[in-house]
């Protein structure tokens, strides 16, 4: 990260979503809180973090997204805590004929509401940490090509089945593989946005499903969980053994202190999105982990690996980076952003439209 490609917008997709009457209890879902992105044919599925579906758009004539459908997830696979229990999708990825989907896999401290309750209320409101049970789903579903690039979401399609790792009200297998982990075990027990356990990227590549979190950060290195997965039996789905006793490999990563918030292959390098990793305003970054798909062991992953792509557009307050896809009909190294808290001018609530942007590396600049 010596280097810095300013990131260059090299144009804008709208993105209008109208199927919002099912949840229309959350305020703007689309417009302020979109957390997840990824591509397949023509549709962009996208996922709210305050909700537990995901969402389609198609690919319209004017290069726009729309046609938008709403799919409850609780109608495809099993929650903990079923439809109305919030997920906090943080990942997506389409691949191999299915769409996976991550949870944050956090936890999360109660806001001090300063402007609802006293000074002692408060404090009181941020002694309490919940568990949000569906938030531990890790899992896919298979993918039904409608029409020619139209893709939907169903239960099953012949042999394929939707199917997940194993999850309850107390405990999911992700949480109990960690649990002795030396250097992840300590952090399951604090909160998201406090350096605590968060998982936010998501990609895949074969049988094996990588995993970036947010949180926590180890002196200045990221972590990415790596399983290779198999499928034990209907709906359900399993980590091999693969490092000793682990069912996992840990790869760390020198980001500077910043957090991953999202991730998608691009050959056999891994593209990372970067940010911070607590409740902070910062700079983003997309860096790419040359040859990652071939690392077969844990360990600390070389430097000189480590290159810089693109330094993302700050603002204060607002278009903080989410979701990244491939673009390649932008040109070589084109990437689609979302945004979580967009600036005003990107939304137009009018319509339910949010604009995303697509970037590519343009001038560098030394730091």
């Amino acid at each position: 990260m010596s280097d810095t490609s300013i990131a260059e917008t090299i144009a804008q997709v709208p993105l209008t979503f109208s199927d919002w009457q099912p949840i229309r209890h959350i305020k703007d879902p689309f417009l302020k809180d979109l957390s997840a992105v990824t591509r397949i044919g023509d549709c962009l599925f996208l996922a709210c973090d305050e909700t537990a579906s995901v969402e389609r758009l198609r690919r319209l004539d004017d290069g726009s997204f729309g046609d938008h459908r709403h799919f409850i997830l609780d109608a495809l696979v099993d929650l903990p805590v079923g439809a109305d229990g919030e997920m906090d999708i943080e990942g997506l990825c389409a691949a191999d004929g299915f769409l996976w989907i991550v949870g944050s896999h956090s936890l999360r401290r109660s806001k001090p509401k300063r402007d609802e309750n006293d000074r002692t209320k408060a404090l009181q409101n941020m002694e309490e940490i919940e568990r949000e049970p569906n938030r531990y789903f890790l899992g896919r579903i298979p993918l039904v090509e409608e029409a020619p690039g139209l893709f939907s979401l169903a239960q099953s399609d012949g042999e394929r089945q939707a199917a997940w790792f194993k999850l309850s009200k107390k405990q999911s297998a992700l949480e109990r593989w960690l649990a002795a982990d030396p250097h992840l075990g300590p952090f399951l027990d604090i909160p998201s946005k406090e350096n605590g356990f968060d998982v936010e990227g998501l990609a895949v590549h074969g049988n094996r499903v990588w995993l970036g979190l947010r949180g926590p950060v180890l002196r200045g290195h990221a972590v990415v969980l790596d399983l290779e997965v198999k499928q034990k039996a209907p709906n359900r789905l399993k980590a091999r053994r693969i490092d000793g006793e682990r069912r996992y490999r840990k790869h760390l990563l020198d980001t500077r202190g910043l957090g991953i918030r999202d991730m998608r292959f691009d050959g056999d390098d891994l593209l990372l999105l970067v940010g911070p990793t607590m409740s902070l305003e910062g700079p983003a970054f997309v860096l790419r982990w040359r040859d990652a798909a071939h690392d077969k062991a844990s360990g600390v992953i070389a430097p000189e690996r480590i290159e810089t792509v693109a330094e993302l557009p700050y603002l204060l307050h607002m278009d903080h980076p989410e979701g990244i896809e491939l673009w390649p009909e932008a040109g070589a190294g084109a990437l689609l952003i979302i945004y979580d808290a967009p600036a005003p001018e990107r939304t137009d609530p009018g319509t339910s439209t949010v604009r995303a942007d697509v970037v590519g590396p343009s001038r560098v600049r030394p730091r």
